[in-house]
């Protein structure tokens, strides 16, 4: 098996967890299979940096002398906002070179600097798709999913989704028992679909400020299976109809519907992932009511029916 080499570019400023995360599952591949990368973490100067919070993280070697790597990935932060011109002509110069180019979180923004996301689509933290989108008008920004993968050069969205994106390489590089050992022990999920969205529909929707309508968000999400039409809804906050839509999308950033849906959805997704329920059974549990309703729901939004995802998502049980 061919060894993979995974270059890490460090700098003054950098997320410690887009650089750790990443790191940790690369380096749990190798322990589950030794000889398939050798993990290398390199500064401009071979000098340690600080990270946003206060790390200090000592690098292997500066750039100039790292070979050419397999994977090399390009960490976010506060330290891609005003990048030094070294590095972005060092990404210009040598991310070409290397067989797969992946950025976490902002790293997309220095990835962008050195033109090599132009002409392709690409993802970053939810904070700064507007942004990326704006300077680099060659880019084809999708701002809600968790990463994109564009021939080599792969995108991350924010910070976590770091790990999520390594384990789907792993997954690529390997197979699925062992991005599935890597994930248990890191207890987070492999399950994460690259479509999935950055948020969740609580985090994707603003909170309301009136308490009314906060508790109308709280009661939705409690009760995916409930009476969630606007009449309903609207007469548990005390309000017409017309006013309470008004409110809830004025307050909120979306439409009572379009929270419900997503609720339903994220209810769905996660009792397909997380027990053996059946379908009809999930469906009626998230307000859908008809399994065929909850199949065009799904397909709509993720691309694919419920069985399917479960089958891909739904974790093998433990040996």
């Amino acid at each position: 098996m061919t060894q993979r080499t995974v270059l890490v570019v460090l700098f003054d400023d950098v997320q410690s967890l887009d650089v750790t995360g990443p790191v940790e599952v690369f380096a749990g591949a190798e322990t589950h299979t030794p000889g398939t990368y050798r993990i290398r973490t390199a500064s401009l100067d071979g000098g340690p940096v600080r990270t946003s919070s206060g790390l200090t993280l000592v690098p292997d070697l500066a750039l100039t002398d790292a070979p050419a790597p397999h994977t090399l990935l390009v960490p976010g932060g506060q330290g891609t906002r005003r990048p030094d011109p070294r590095l972005t002509d060092w990404l210009r110069e040598n991310g070409p070179r290397a067989e797969r180019l992946v950025s976490v979180c902002t790293g997309a923004i220095l990835l962008a600097e050195a033109g090599l996301l132009d002409g392709r689509r690409a993802t970053t933290h939810w904070a700064y798709c507007d942004r990326l989108a704006r300077d680099h008008p060659a880019i084809d920004v999708e701002r809600d999913p968790i990463y994109v993968r564009d021939g080599t050069v792969a995108t991350s969205a924010g910070v976590t989704s770091g790990i999520d994106l390594a384990l789907a390489l792993v997954e690529e590089d390997l197979d699925r028992e062992a991005a599935l050992v890597i994930a248990r022990h890191l207890v987070v999920f492999l399950r994460r679909p690259g479509n999935q969205a950055q948020f969740s529909a609580q985090l994707a929707a603003q909170t309301a400020q009136r308490e009314p309508l906060r508790e109308v968000q709280q009661w939705i999400t409690e009760h995916p299976d409930g009476d969630l039409n606007v009449e309903s809804l609207a007469a548990r906050a005390r309000l017409s109809p017309r006013h309470f839509a008004r409110a809830f999308q004025a307050e909120t950033g979306m439409t009572p519907g379009r929270y419900v849906d997503r609720v339903r959805l994220e209810h769905a997704r996660r009792l397909l992932e997380d027990t053996t329920d059946g379908v009809e059974e999930i469906s009626r549990a998230s307000g859908y009511g008809t399994s065929e309703t909850m199949r065009r729901a799904f397909v709509k939004a993720l691309g694919t029916p419920p069985a399917e995802y479960r089958r891909r998502f739904h974790p093998a049980p433990a040996h």
